[in-house]
């Protein structure tokens, strides 16, 4: 359940114009492509109407959201990559995309709301995890439904290259068609070689 006080509250700590910025990343899941985070400040006066956690939302819901969340709050996104994810792991590698999702923001945030347990290390500014946080937070259900929108298209862009694997359908996760497609067709470069079904193959 979105709590719409808890941007105010913490307002109410650091100033009235505290930039509080909302941070998620999504795809740490997948056996292909990039993890993918943002960061969202969102503008008090301009909070796009039907900001839920993007896992609640349809597809089109969320395509509909996208733009009005880049026209109204500022944003950052980023993106790490199979390589770095292979050598950092995929835990570090998310917490480096959130990371570099807030250096991404136009103006740097005064306190920063991390979705899940653990917070990027060496943040320049405070911060708080939120366990759930794209289900409680306005913020940081906005940058869930950027970093889902920006993620799914990398992965449809990347699906017509590699149309066998069916990542435009499943985002990099193994399914079926992805398995049946690893089966036939071998391992990309955009495959996660350090996971166990990659390296398995490998």
């Amino acid at each position: 359940m979105i709590d719409a006080n808890i941007e105010p509250n913490l307002r109410g700590q650091f100033g009235a114009d505290a930039r509080i910025a909302g941070v998620d990343e999504v795809g740490r899941g997948p056996w292909a492509g990039p993890v993918t985070a943002c960061a969202v400040v969102l503008d008090p006066s301009n909070i796009p109407e039907g900001l839920a956690d993007s896992k609640t939302l349809s597809a089109k819901k969320r395509n509909a959201l996208f733009e009005p969340i880049l026209n109204s709050a500022d944003v950052g996104i980023s993106h790490v990559s199979v390589e770095e994810i292979d050598r950092l792991n995929i835990l570090q590698a998310s917490l480096l995309a959130m990371r570099l999702a807030l250096e991404q923001l136009k103006t740097p945030a005064d306190f920063a709301l991390i979705d899940g347990n653990k917070t990027p290390s060496n943040l320049p500014m405070p911060s708080e995890c939120l366990i759930k946080g794209d289900a409680r937070c306005l913020s940081i259900a906005a940058a869930s439904i950027v970093a889902k929108v920006t993620r799914d298209r990398i992965m449809v862009s990347l699906a017509q290259q590699f149309p066998q694997y069916g990542w435009e359908t499943n985002a990099g996760y193994g399914t079926k068609i992805h398995q049946q497609g690893l089966k036939n067709y071998g391992v990309t470069q955009h495959h996660r070689r350090s996971f166990k079904p990659i390296y398995n193959i490998l």
